[in-house]
């Protein structure tokens, strides 16, 4: 860690009162080491991160941290603040931050070395010095790892510890009998713990799982699926482990291999406050013959503590887990319609549309002809659409059953295509995938078969039910719903079109890059699978309105600075270029910090937008790029004006909103250096 962080990095008098004021402290002195390339650009990657799951952990430590293609080196920023900031822990208040960047494409290495420091966060004497420590250098080279030899004292310690398992251990034996070897065997957990980032939690999770372990005399083996690598945990383990626990926010990959075991299943900051009470419920679900399959998880990634064991919650989590599946999905769908979708809108504009019946050019390429180029592009891009609903399919099953329903769901997507059922016959196809291989995977089988059902009995059984399906029993019917969709699409005009553009404007809007957001999002890229006009003007619609909430912002902090703190200023002018890039989440910020005015103000203003570009009839084939694609967009000046005028109508509210909470003209001085401001809560 000898380059991540020195003393210049160190503030051990942290003046800032909130963590977007910490944030920006610590990044600029990153900034100054030449470290993060663009300040504004990073604290918006760092605010998007926040944002997903408050970065503060029990024991007063605050950890934001993020992935940042504006980051050339992975680094490491110390603050110590004396008052305390609010990064969102049970406990209270943090006074030692850490503000770990990483780039975009950072190596295995250096992200073990930052998960190495995520790791010693749990031990309560490394926090201790870290708060005695008075000499920046020092708490730099303690953070580096460079500390002195251990004390004698802390090896009696040690030894104190090890006598007290071994004491632990004796008691339980006799208490059992204390007469065979069998019995004295532990009993032994394996977990696995991950988060969104990988940086950080997965690795505190893992420490502070086994370090509980190590207190309570369980054996608990953890593996951690982060960014700095995935190395299985060893079948033999798995296999003679008494339960399972799942600490995780992102979807537990290869989750068959934990099936038949107890499990408790929550998110990964339960992992890491509350270690005891997991490996404790973990030994009652043992005790009472609690089985669970890798599939009865409760929770979506990231959704909370749900303990995901089959229990009577499970139908009351039914639409979480549905959401999860279809999200799936669609998230492995969406680099197929964009390559696919941006190809051929690139095609279109070289050649026009009639470039789509050339001929093939495996047998006429001309390379002087820009015709030949643009069929080229167009026949690559064609080929990459092809995949789109079959992949849909494919992973919508396998976030259902894991990696034995990938080939009855890609069978069932190719199958849907086959009978024209489109976009809905593979969300039906991957679905049905999905509950095959589960039920399948449920039936007992003799000890023999075990190792070829997922590889071979599973994917047989389940692509032969699922291909007869489609093809005989729900194919045909899903084959005339979508051909009425697609005729109500294009069929639609005047005030029908404007009531879906609001629709669509208000989801794209309200949650901003959350569910509502995302299905509106995966009803208009799902269109594109099959382009006709009206779903051309949906992506269209989809894509303008989505646009609106950071443009707005951006906007408002312009026009109105004082009505914003120093912190919300600064992610104003990065603001402007997510919106301008069609990035909805660039408005997060904001709305987390004052939602009940700005939710509904962008509402607004995406509503006006979607509504508007559907009455103007703009169309689009490219699934993203914001105004980077308007060259490809049909009615691109109409399409613009709808994305102004939306932008104008959120950003008027907005201001007006703020303006209206204020009690004297005083409060609407400029924010202090630290970022606060005086405001009356409406």
């Amino acid at each position: 860690m000898s380059e991540l962080i020195t003393a210049e990095l160190v503030d051990l008098d942290l003046s800032a009162t909130t963590k977007d004021a910490a944030a920006r402290s610590l990044a600029e002195r990153m900034v100054a080491a030449h470290r993060v390339t663009d300040l504004d650009g990073f604290l918006a990657d760092v605010a998007a991160r926040e944002a997903q799951m408050p970065t503060g952990l029990d024991g007063g430590i605050g950890i934001p941290h993020c992935r940042s293609e504006h980051v050339n080196a992975p680094t490491l920023a110390f603050g110590r603040s004396g008052a305390g900031i609010d990064f969102g822990a049970a406990d209270g208040p943090a006074d030692l931050v850490f503000l770990i960047a990483a780039p975009a494409g950072a190596d295995d290495d250096h992200l073990t070395i930052l998960s190495g420091l995520a790791r010693r966060l749990m031990d309560p004497e490394f926090t201790a010095a870290l708060r005695a420590g008075t000499d920046p250098r020092a708490v730099a080279a303690l953070i580096r790892g460079e500390e002195p030899p251990e004390e004698p004292e802390q090896e009696q310690v040690e030894t104190g510890k090890q006598e007290q398992e071994q004491e632990q251990a004796e008691t339980a034996a006799e208490a059992a009998g204390g007469t065979g070897a069998a019995e004295s065997v532990p009993f032994r957990i394996v977990a696995v713990t991950s988060c969104p980032t990988g940086i950080a939690h997965t690795y505190m999770a893992a420490e502070s799982l086994a370090a509980a372990g190590r207190a309570e005399g369980v054996e608990v083996t953890v593996e951690t699926q982060g960014s700095a690598g995935f190395k299985k945990l060893d079948p033999a383990v798995v296999a003679a482990a008494d339960a399972v626990i799942w600490a995780h926010d992102v979807e537990v990959r290869e989750k068959a291999r934990f099936r038949g075991k107890p499990l408790v299943d929550v998110g990964v900051k339960a992992g890491i406050n509350r270690p005891a009470e997991l490996i404790a419920e973990a030994r009652r679900k043992a005790e009472r013959g609690e089985i669970a399959t890798a599939s009865d998880s409760d929770k979506a990634s990231g959704s909370g503590d749900g303990d995901g064991n089959g229990s009577g919650a499970d139908h009351a989590h039914f639409g979480v887990r549905l959401r999860t599946y279809l999200m799936s999905g669609v998230s492995y769908m969406v680099p197929f319609v964009a390559a696919g979708g941006l190809l051929i809108a690139l095609s279109f504009a070289i050649g026009g549309y009639e470039i789509a019946s050339a001929k093939s050019v495996a047998d006429h390429f001309v390379w002087g002809e820009a015709d030949s180029w643009a069929a080229l592009l167009n026949q690559i891009g064609s080929a990459a659409f092809g995949f789109l609903v079959p992949v849909l399919a494919g992973y919508i099953a396998y976030g259902m059953a894991d990696r034995p329903a990938l080939v009855p769901g890609f069978v069932g997507g190719a199958i849907a295509l086959t009978v024209n059922a489109g976009f809905l016959g593979g969300l039906v196809a991957g679905l049905l995938a999905g509950a095959v291989v589960m039920a399948v995977q449920r039936v007992p089988v003799h000890a023999t078969l075990r190792g070829i059902m997922p590889v071979l009995v599973i994917p047989l059984i389940a692509s032969a039910v699922v291909g007869s399906l489609m093809f005989i029993v729900v194919g045909k019917p899903i084959a005339s719903l979508q051909n009425a969709l697609t005729d109500w699409l294009n069929g639609l005009s005047g005030s029908n079109a404007v009531i879906l553009g609001v629709v669509l404007g208000l989801m794209m809007c309200f949650d901003m890059g959350g569910p509502l957001n995302k299905v509106a999002y995966a009803f208009a890229v799902g269109g594109l699978a099959d382009p006709t006009p009206g779903s051309l003007k949906v992506m269209a619609a989809v894509m303008a309105a989505g646009m609106v909430p950071p443009l707005a912002m951006a906007l408002a902090t312009t026009v109105r600075r004082r009505l914003f703190t120093k912190t919300e200023r600064e992610n104003g002018r990065a603001a402007w270029v997510l919106g301008a890039s069609f990035i909805t989440e660039g408005a997060i910020p904001f709305a987390a910090a004052d939602p009940l005015r700005v939710i509904p103000s962008v509402m607004a203003g995406g509503a006006v937008t979607g509504a508007l570009s559907m009455a103007f009839g703009a169309t689009l084939r490219a699934p993203h790029g914001g105004v980077f694609v308007v060259p490809l967009i049909g009615e691109p000046f109409l399409y613009l004006l709808a994305i102004a005028a939306g932008t104008l109508v959120a950003t008027a509210l907005v201001v007006l909103l703020k303006g209206a909470r204020r009690t004297a003209p005083e409060a609407a001085g400029d924010a202090g250096a630290d970022g606060s401001r005086v405001t009356v809560a409406a």
